[in-house]
């Protein structure tokens, strides 16, 4: 998705963004300083992953009017009622706890090796800023964003698109991991597809000021 200097401009004034990027930087400080492994630090962006996710179930359940354009199910098109949205809120928190609840599993197993201190100070402290980060940004967006009719069945697909660049470049970045250099190389790539993805969500949230949607009954 190409920015235009406006889009540019408006993603530079949103002060989430830089919220987002401090965290991940601070992270990235941690991990070296305290010599952290690509376990803790998966751990760590595992429960950001969490937070977004919480934070996506959190906006559909208070939609107060969007589009279902696109979505159907067996029985044909679906409308844009209080049943839909509780029904396609719930239906991602589950499938979304899911695929975090296996993921979680890999974590604690032991396959990747030695369990790191997961509950310790400096990683809960991570976890603490990441949360404050997508708190500030869900609330300071939301109301950018007010005027816009969300697609639902977009709400649900956009928290995986973000997650997933971020969490394959660890993964594979493990693979190639050798020393702290590589860490610190792997954990920018992550940021950068942090912010990239943060960056195309909110540009598509705010292209869905769309024609009138009556509001859910």
């Amino acid at each position: 998705m190409a920015f235009s200097p406006g889009r540019l401009e408006t993603l530079l004034s949103d002060n989430s963004v830089w919220g987002l990027l401090l965290a991940n930087l601070v992270t990235i400080v941690m991990a070296v300083m305290q010599d952290w492994s690509l376990l803790l630090v998966m751990w760590v962006y595992w429960c950001q992953s969490v937070i977004i996710g919480l934070f996506n179930f959190w906006r559909m359940m208070t939609l107060k009017r969007f589009s279902t354009k696109g979505v159907s199910s067996s029985s044909g098109p679906v409308l844009p009622t209080q049943k839909t949205k509780r029904e396609m809120s719930w239906f991602f928190l589950i499938h979304y706890g899911m695929f975090h609840g296996v993921y979680l599993i890999f974590l604690f197993s032991g396959v990747f090796g030695e369990q790191p201190p997961y509950f310790s100070l400096g990683p809960m402290l991570m976890v603490l800023l990441f949360f404050i980060n997508h708190a500030w940004s869900f609330f300071s967006n939301r109301k950018r964003e007010a005027d816009a009719v969300p697609n639902i069945g977009t709400l649900m697909f956009l928290p995986y698109a973000r997650i997933l660049p971020m969490h394959l470049t660890l993964v594979f970045g493990g693979m190639f991991i050798s020393g702290r250099l590589w860490l610190v190389f792997f954990l920018l790539l992550k940021t950068l597809a942090d912010l990239i993805a943060h960056a195309v969500e909110h540009t598509l949230r705010r292209k869905q000021i769309a024609e009138p949607v009556q509001r859910i009954s």
